[in-house]
């Protein structure tokens, strides 16, 4: 790729600070941590390799880097691709084969939507892995639009006030995820990844499945921005915003204690005496 546009250095330069802020923010990654960087061939993991690699290189600690790809035995999916690339750029990588096509297949009926089954499955078996290798950190390419729609998906269909955090302990202890590119917005991966050019693959088991929830939710925040420039940089901000006094989960805040203050200042004046 030849020298960079004023553009196009100003987005590479704002992805990088973007995944960076990130990472501090939330402690992501420590000095001596081995970071297992999941790569499904999409834009975004693409994105978040490229970025990580950077940071590599100028963050003043040191931190191992190791690509790893689920082959999830997709018909047609193009084995050589990752891995070519992979070798190309010099970074150390494993292939991960298991076949959870056939199970999902097996599970979902035709025209059912897949892609629940199939994360869980892919999730399940990267867990696994990154234990056996050693990997302190498991970082995955999701950015700020997939945690707003994730946010919005648990509240109208799940009865829920959850997304996805940019840091995550598994349940059972042995993991610790990671988002860096949290801050990030879809727009500019996507513009990356073409200027880029990174050898895309697409996902040939889900299809386009153009009926998913998500991507109602999707359509839904996409007009909201059209309509509302900068409202889903607000809408993130009011994830980090949390008032739990002010919501209604008993579980998270203490209702049944509250009672009047004696001792408080009134706040009104006397006023037969102004």
């Amino acid at each position: 790729m030849g020298t960079l546009s004023v553009n196009q250095n100003k987005l590479q330069k704002r992805l990088r600070r973007q995944a960076g802020e990130a990472i501090a923010d939330f402690n992501m990654i420590e000095e001596g941590d081995k970071v297992m960087v999941c790569l499904s061939g999409g834009k975004d993991s693409y994105t978040m390799l490229d970025i990580l690699l950077y940071l590599q290189k100028v963050a003043p600690i040191n931190f191992e880097i190791v690509a790893v790809n689920m082959d999830q035995k997709q018909p047609g999916f193009p084995e050589h691709v990752l891995p070519v690339y992979l070798e190309s750029i010099g970074v150390p990588y494993h292939i991960v084969e298991k076949d959870t096509y056939s199970v999902v297949k097996e599970k979902i009926p035709e025209g059912k939507t897949t892609c629940s089954l199939c994360s869980r499955l892919r999730r399940g078996t990267l867990y696994t892995f990154a234990d056996e290798i050693g990997a302190t950190k498991m970082a995955l390419g999701h950015h700020r639009d997939d945690i707003l729609e994730t946010f919005f998906l648990n509240m109208f269909y799940g009865g829920t006030l959850k997304a996805m955090p940019p840091k995550l302990r598994a349940d059972d202890g042995r993991n610790v995820v990671i988002r860096p590119l949290a801050y990030c917005n879809e727009a500019d991966i996507e513009a990356y990844s073409k200027l880029k050019e990174f050898p895309i693959i697409p996902c040939n088991l889900c299809g386009s499945q153009e009926n998913l929830q998500r991507q109602v939710v999707k359509d839904m925040l996409q007009e909201w921005e059209r309509k509302s420039p900068g409202r889903t940089e607000i809408m993130f901000r009011a994830l980090q915003n949390v008032v739990p006094s002010q919501l209604a989960d008993r579980n998270l805040f203490d209702f049944n204690s509250l009672k009047i203050d004696e001792q408080a200042t009134p706040r009104f004046l006397n006023v037969m005496n102004l």
